[in-house]
């Protein structure tokens, strides 16, 4: 019985918690800035996102150009 319960309560808390751990990715592109708004254009990858949602945003790194 205890291994039993103990199995379900597990499986219960693997299901629970893993669907916190997957998040959506889109590619965009910045359409305007205007003050501290910044619009993006991302397609059709934009039923990803809702409003309100938190997002983190990575610029495109620029290689350095080494030379004499």
């Amino acid at each position: 019985m205890k291994t039993t319960m103990a199995l379900l309560l597990s499986v219960t808390m693997f299901s629970l918690s893993a669907g916190g751990a997957f998040a959506a990715t889109a590619k965009c592109k910045v359409t305007e800035i205007k003050d501290n708004v910044v619009t993006l254009d991302c397609g059709t990858t934009a039923g990803k996102i809702v409003v309100g949602d938190a997002v983190k945003v990575k610029t495109a790194r620029k290689k350095a150009i080494e030379g004499c």
